[in-house]
């Protein structure tokens, strides 16, 4: 069960490979007028893994363009197959993708902006660095990565950024330490961060900790980074004698719509919380990728998003009692 989505063809007009595991995909609409789109969009792609039909979503990069849309897609390893299934494709390929949609506000009348990006979390802070730096802002950027040469659009950013750009490469002994940065930070100040969990928790921690409001820490997040390895697990539905398993190229939510189990869903980011089921018991370990539930309400392991969020081992649920999921 799911709220109307608009989908609309498209095709895959050039590829160009930003790192050795980063690749930018160039996609156009079949009726494509190259209007602006909010900072920090993404679009859902239709992807197929294991011969079945999946989503797949990702933020645009930059700002609009008359050339189409841009993605950036990492080549992970631990992943659900999402990106494997993009490498894949080659110019002319057929897509089905959504119309451009935000979940990031940006408050344009701040005086101080802080960007901070993990990895490939820098595909929407590219777009919100461009517009600020277009405005004359006060925004300075760090861009925490493994190495420079996994630092996709780093260059771009460099050249229009010049020393609000801080690049943080663990290789080089340069990590980012959240907690002396949001500090140096004036009252007042929005944080715009893309990165996976554990460096959103971090960052989250941080900002607390510093004194400022947590809703001036605004964020993206990626549906597939969690604490744990992504590794095949299996759920027990309470009381039914059923038991499934999800693996790792698809959500518990897939595997539960698709055996008959409805669960309502709409973000399938782990940000809504409407996908939300019970935990009534669990042989193992939890792996919490939302950002909707609490650090207490994870800790309690008495619900799961089941868009985003994994297990090692078995869960039991019950997919009946959601009505105070939100």
């Amino acid at each position: 069960m799911r709220f109307i989505e608009t989908w609309t063809p498209a095709t895959l007009v050039a590829t160009r490979d930003l790192t050795p595991n980063v690749r930018e995909f160039l996609i156009k609409p079949d009726q494509f007028e190259a209007t602006a789109y909010p900072v920090g969009s993404h679009i859902n792609v239709s992807v197929t893994i294991d011969g079945l039909p999946e989503t797949r979503s990702y933020s645009l990069v930059g700002e609009a363009s008359s050339q189409g849309l841009k993605i950036a897609v990492r080549r992970a390893e631990d992943s659900r197959g999402g990106s494997r299934y993009m490498w894949s494709l080659q110019p002319g390929a057929r897509l089905d993708i959504t119309q451009p949609a935000s979940l990031l506000a940006v408050d344009w009348t701040r005086n101080t902006y802080c960007l901070i990006a993990g990895g490939i979390g820098i595909t929407p802070i590219l777009g919100a660095a461009q517009a600020l730096a277009r405005r004359g802002a006060d925004v300075t950027l760090h861009y925490a990565v493994r190495s420079r040469n996994e630092a996709a659009y780093l260059d771009d950013l460099a050249a229009m950024l010049g020393d609000r750009l801080v690049a943080h490469a663990s290789d080089e002994g340069h990590r980012l330490d959240l907690d002396p940065l949001f500090a140096s930070l004036p009252q007042g100040a929005l944080a715009l961060f893309c990165g996976p969990m554990r460096m959103l928790d971090a960052a989250r921690h941080a900002w607390i900790g510093a004194g400022h409001p947590l809703p001036d820490l605004r964020y993206e997040t990626f549906g597939s980074s969690g604490t744990l390895p992504t590794e095949t697990f299996r759920v027990r539905l309470k009381d039914s004698g059923v038991e499934l398993e999800i693996p790792r190229e698809r959500s518990m939510l897939d595997v539960l719509n698709a055996s008959g189990h409805d669960v309502m869903y709409d973000c399938k980011r782990g940000e809504c919380g409407l996908c939300a089921i019970d935990v009534v018991e669990v042989d193992g370990e939890i792996d919490h990728r939302d950002v909707f539930f609490s650090d207490h309400q994870k800790q309690t392991n008495q619900k799961i998003c089941a868009c985003v969020s994994r297990a090692r081992g078995t869960i039991t649920v019950d997919t009946l009692l959601r009505a105070d999921a939100v």
